[in-house]
């Protein structure tokens, strides 16, 4: 790291003219202060930490980009996604997104094929490295990965997927030093904001956690009931039911003998649906409370308003309103992966502007900048993870999911 920042204190002596006086003024100071803070843990006599500061010089740089084109000029960017086969509508998504945020910044852009084969991953970071890319996003599948962070770390080139959740990769690339950035959410993450929740929400009612049995479902429901059991927390019914059935009066008769007035179902939006039904039905009152599954198609048995779910969400953003007119003007729907993959290009595209400002590499700049994109605010932690849960508490009314209006948030 003493490095980097001797380079940037190099940057900074050699461009003093320009950094001095006129309009980059203010980003001579954001320099001269990230050229003093050096590589120290701490800065001295504050106890603040270096990294803190850091980012937030950072940001301050990205904030200023759009105004200033030699920050604002981008690297050309690879986009690793499938263009063929059973993935290829997945790959369509990332294209569309990832497309038009490179249109819109003048970056070149380079689509590479991924194929998601045992063994493809060496062949895809060679294509990388060749293209001339200085930076890659998408990566679907694991097995892209697999051999390629190796061969891109040595080129210097930052990998940041939008899929892949598999703990192995991030085990990797931390335990090696690779620069793997993950957009989509840790295995753990959707767990720990159903915790969240129920620790908040639920603490003085009486709860059960009922799953479909699948291996999701399952481990869901038991990670739950073990967190909540460490924190005093104990359900009044658990049980297994039968996914896919017409009906679950039974079920919900066996709910209501329990006690159970809340109720977390560990299955996928119809089972859920049903439950909620049967259970308005039967006039047994029931909070149901789903994870990331209930966020599909709302058929054929219509979610009932009031059911809540913990969900990727962010697609509510201003600036997402307006990327989703101009892609629907596109005869593009900004569904799946669209805005995950512009938002992807605009977290490179700033973060280069400030890495290129304070001559440091393109990776680190990306681990420490906060970026706002069209789907919320994007910042890492040091294991390259999204710095804040992206899972978000969300309530079924009027045909979609909309912020609870009773709980906090």
């Amino acid at each position: 790291m003493l490095d980097d920042y001797m380079a940037a204190k190099h940057y900074v002596f050699h461009n003093e003219a320009v950094f001095s006086s006129g309009v980059l003024a203010p980003i001579g100071v954001a320099v001269a202060a990230m050229v003093r803070i050096g590589c120290s843990a701490t800065i001295r006599g504050t106890g603040i930490p270096a990294r803190m500061l850091r980012r937030m010089l950072l940001s301050f740089l990205v904030g200023l980009s759009p105004a200033y084109p030699a920050l604002a000029a981008g690297p050309k960017i690879a986009l690793v996604a499938p263009q063929t086969g059973p993935f290829a509508v997945l790959g369509a998504q990332m294209r569309d997104g990832a497309a038009l945020a490179a249109r819109q910044q003048g970056l070149e852009f380079a689509v590479i094929d991924e194929t998601c084969e045992t063994g493809s991953g060496p062949a895809i970071a060679r294509e990388i490295r060749e293209s001339g890319a200085r930076a890659a996003v998408g990566f679907l599948c694991s097995e892209s990965l697999d051999g390629a962070l190796v061969v891109l770390a040595e080129a210097g080139i930052p990998a940041l997927s939008l899929s892949v959740r598999w703990k192995g990769v991030r085990e990797d690339a931390v335990k090696n030093g690779w620069p793997f950035f993950r957009m989509a959410p840790a295995t753990e993450d959707e767990a720990a904001k159903l915790a969240e929740v129920i620790l908040r929400d639920w603490s003085g009612d009486a709860f059960a956690l009922i799953e479909d049995g699948t291996i999701h479902g399952r481990e869901l429901a038991e990670t739950l009931r073990n967190t909540l059991e460490e924190r005093g927390l104990k359900p009044v019914f658990t049980d297994t039911f039968r996914p896919g059935q017409e009906q679950q009066v039974a079920l919900v008769r066996r709910l209501k003998k329990a006690g159970a007035t809340h109720v977390f179902v560990g299955g996928d939006r119809n089972d859920v649906a049903i439950i909620a039904r049967d259970g308005a039905a039967e006039n047994i009152p029931l909070t149901l409370l789903g994870g990331e599954s209930l966020n599909a198609a709302d058929r054929p048995v219509p979610l009932a308003d009031g059911v809540r779910a913990v969900i990727l969400t962010g697609e509510d953003q201003p600036a997402a309103n307006e990327v989703a007119a101009e892609l629907q003007g596109a005869g593009v729907e900004p569904e799946g992966y669209v805005l995950p993959a512009y938002a992807a290009v605009t977290v490179v595209v700033q973060a280069a502007g400030a890495a290129a400002a304070l001559g440091m590499p393109l990776a680190q700049a990306i681990g420490e900048t906060h970026v706002d994109t069209v789907i919320g605010p994007i910042a890492f932690d040091e294991s390259h993870e999204l710095s804040e849960n992206p899972y978000r508490l969300m309530e079924w009314r009027g045909g979609r999911f909309v912020e609870p209006s009773n709980a906090a948030r």
